[in-house]
């Protein structure tokens, strides 16, 4: 679930629940917390002196400029979208301005965004400023520089949007942490049933059509997985019925279409879903198949929020929009890309994960438990070297509280108060100043003890893999669900099959990933 931060919306299980020192942070964070009007002039930051020893580094203005109004992020969105390209966008400035720390506009401009303008920060070593909420407000920053009605979300301001500041946040955020706590005996065996039936259906159409298309089985596939380990409830029988991904993803675009790339022709799109926003009465039937499915399946929950202080309604579309947008966005971004990436590893590295995998099965008498995860260590490192290499979230935001300073690798900056600040990870997690290879999927990267120091440096979850989610942060509260999720595919994977085949193209979330081959186990 991403609170950021997959789309992704903890537990290791051995759930982390939040403890006084979170709530005492978030109300100290929210009794300081005060508009620019409110607050006295404050003078720049001092920079910091380095430690003996260590280099320092030259003080310098933030390169970069905003262009013409209008012209300008007019200008900035088409080469984003499409005289650029994204990765291009981003290179080709740190190129012009010789810094990963610059100024520029983002998607979507006019007429959607107030304000497009914004400070980019493209390497591991600023990227990080984004976590710290002592240093920037996360308020209405979810999907950056806009944010989408509320209409679509019921009426309320989802957890998603919320700064720690607010005090709503602490009571959703522990009704996550409460459902997450609450179910966990689900995980595994639902993840089983809900993937079992994906893989055959893989194989009846790689034996029939030569080819399958794990898109469309990993959304029903992941959509009720999610509904039975969270709810209890198969979502075929209800009414329903197999509905739920077409609804959500069409929910999904309403919000994220203004930065989105679908592939219509330039100007279609960019007039289509670019300039304007989409009027959400035109999902609010689907919204209210969803909303209402949700309602029957959470009561329990609901029953919990009430003693958090949570209507029931709201909480029902906290809990829609965390299992629909968060964790089933993330596992249809997520795991057609990890796919891709060990899939293009090549049979090495899939006969060491297959005997890896058979192997820690065996010695915990056949079952598939936590404790035989872990002695599954390439299995591990591979999913967080998927997560790094290409995180599920990929744009960060934040707003600068006060004025602040911002160390990259070569300089420091200074931001002054009120200024949004904008990351792209995966140039933060691919930094070659911090990754050896950092361009090439290494499956091994993380094994060992030199390997876990690097765990530090994956951020896919609005924070550091090494920090756990509270109440008083941004890091998503399902950050070890979603990695349990991630194993287990894995995992059920290579128990089954020895080496598969795909094909790889392009969708609007990320890979299009069509399964041609896959050879059943030998051993």
């Amino acid at each position: 679930m991403a609170s950021s931060s997959l789309p992704f919306t903890s537990f290791h299980l051995q759930f982390v629940s939040p403890n006084t020192k979170s709530s005492t942070t978030r109300l100290s964070s929210r009794r300081i917390r005060a508009s620019v009007s409110e607050k006295p002039p404050v003078p720049a930051p001092a920079v910091a002196v380095p430690a003996k020893g260590e280099t320092k580094l030259p003080l310098k203005k933030i390169p970069g400029n905003y262009g013409v109004p209008i012209v300008g992020p007019f200008k900035d969105r088409l080469d984003y979208f499409y005289n650029q390209g994204r990765d291009e966008f981003f290179k080709s400035k740190i190129q012009k301005y010789n810094s990963t720390v610059f100024r520029t506009n983002m998607p979507p401009g006019p007429f959607i965004s107030q304000d497009p303008k914004v400070v980019a920060l493209l390497d591991g070593k600023s990227f990080p400023v984004l976590f710290d909420v002592t240093k920037v407000e996360k308020k209405d920053l979810f999907t950056g520089t806009y944010m989408p009605s509320t209409d679509l979300t019921g009426g309320y301001r989802i957890l998603s949007y919320l700064d720690p500041s607010e005090p709503k946040h602490a009571r959703l955020k522990q009704l996550l942490f409460f459902l997450l706590k609450a179910r966990r005996d689900h995980v595994i065996p639902e993840f089983q049933a809900s993937y079992s039936e994906l893989f055959e259906t893989l194989e009846k159409e790689v034996a029939e059509k030569g080819k399958s298309s794990f898109q469309t089985a990993n959304d029903q596939a992941g959509f009720n997985f999610l509904c039975r380990a969270f709810f209890g409830s198969n979502p075929p029988d209800t009414k329903l019925g197999t509905d739920g991904p077409s609804l959500i993803s069409k929910w999904v675009l309403f919000q994220l279409g203004p930065v989105l790339k679908l592939g219509l022709p330039k100007y279609v799109e960019e007039l289509l879903i670019h300039t304007f926003p989409l009027p959400p009465a035109l999902v609010k039937k689907d919204y209210r198949r969803l909303y209402d499915f949700f309602y029957e399946s959470s009561g329990s929950i609901q029953d919990e929020a009430e003693k958090l202080g949570v209507s029931r309604e709201e909480a029902c579309h906290n809990l829609l929009f965390a299992t629909c947008f968060n964790s089933f966005g993330g596992m249809k971004i997520f795991f057609p890309n990890m796919l891709k990436w060990i899939g293009r590893a090549g049979v090495k590295l899939h006969n060491r994960l297959a005997t890896e995998i058979r192997s820690a099965i065996r010695s915990n008498g056949g079952k598939l438990t936590m404790a035989a995860m872990e002695q599954m260590p390439l299995m591990k490192s591979v999913v967080y070297e998927a997560l790094r290499i290409e995180p599920p979230v990929p744009l960060q935001y934040g707003r600068a509280k006060k004025d602040i300073v911002i160390e990259s690798h070569d300089a420091v900056f200074q931001v002054k108060q009120g200024e949004m600040l904008f990351g792209f990870q995966p140039f933060a997690t691919k930094d070659p100043k911090i990754f050896e290879r950092a361009e090439e999927f290494v499956g091994e990267r993380f094994m060992g003890e030199e390997g876990e120091k690097l765990l530090k440096h994956v951020i896919w979850s609005n924070g550091p893999e090494t920090q756990q989610p509270t109440l008083g942060n941004k890091q998503c509260a399902g950050k070890d669900f979603v990695v349990l999720m991630s194993r287990l595919l894995v995992v059920e994977l290579f128990r089954r099959y020895d080496s598969f085949d795909i094909e790889v193209g392009k969708s609007a979330l990320g890979a299009a990933v069509t399964v041609t081959s896959l050879k059943r186990a030998s051993f």
